[in-house]
């Protein structure tokens, strides 16, 4: 080893920060995440997030803490690439930046009940998750009060994709699905009443009527509209 990776190794060593798990080898962990290109300092409470989402079967790359223009922040934040099923893996397409906290509660959503409502009730499992987008620096429509997407803590759902090719949309099947798609709908919204702090749907308001807006890891009882 020459003296000047040494060097550099040291100083990794010394500010705390830790070289991303590389795609390959053996290590079941490294190859659920994507390959980042320079290290990312995490705190012990992020590492632990971020080895439970590897544990769910997350594709995830660790990104490096910003703060940005007009109070909006992307802090302890990963870029997710794909979930996992009981069965196999689950796209997600449109999301940048989610705080780790969400991004595992959405992995256990996703798993627990998003795709096991899937098969359950439309009786086919689930290929992809289709949102509105993640991080957005903007406030809560109608108010001057920053939304929990400024700070990359919530995620708009709109769409979810089949094995068989079904495409379930809050906008279309909420109320003009089959009785089955509502009620797998309704079912799954209730299901992430139970790991997100608030969870927004059409019911709420018409600002909502094509999407879920789940929000925050429920610490307490959830607002669940």
């Amino acid at each position: 080893m020459t003296r000047k990776i040494a060097l550099i190794l040291s100083a990794l060593a010394l500010s705390g920060c830790s070289m991303l798990p590389s795609t390959q080898g053996g290590d079941p962990q490294a190859r659920r995440t994507r390959s980042q290109p320079a290290p990312v300092a995490v705190s012990p409470a992020t590492r632990q997030c971020l080895s439970g989402l590897a544990q769910l079967g997350a594709e995830y790359t660790p990104l490096p803490d910003r703060y940005l223009d007009q109070g909006c922040t992307n802090l302890d934040t990963v870029q997710l690439y794909a979930l996992r099923s009981d069965l196999s893996d689950v796209a997600i397409s449109n999301l940048g930046p989610v705080t780790c906290g969400v991004t595992e509660a959405f992995a256990g959503w996703t798993r627990y009940g998003v795709d096991r409502a899937a098969r359950q009730i439309l009786g086919s499992p689930l290929r992809s998750i289709e949102t509105f987008g993640s991080y957005n620096c903007r406030n809560v429509a109608g108010t001057g009060r920053r939304s929990a997407h400024s700070t990359a803590a919530a995620i708009d759902v709109a769409a979810f994709v089949l094995m068989d090719g079904r495409r379930i949309t809050v906008k279309n099947d909420w109320h003009g699905g089959t009785s089955d798609e509502r009620r797998f709908l309704r079912t799954i919204q209730q299901s992430a009443c139970k790991r997100f702090d608030t969870v927004l749907g059409p019911e709420y308001n018409r600002a909502h009527e094509d999407h879920l807006h789940i929000e925050g890891v429920i610490d307490g009882k959830s607002y669940c509209r």
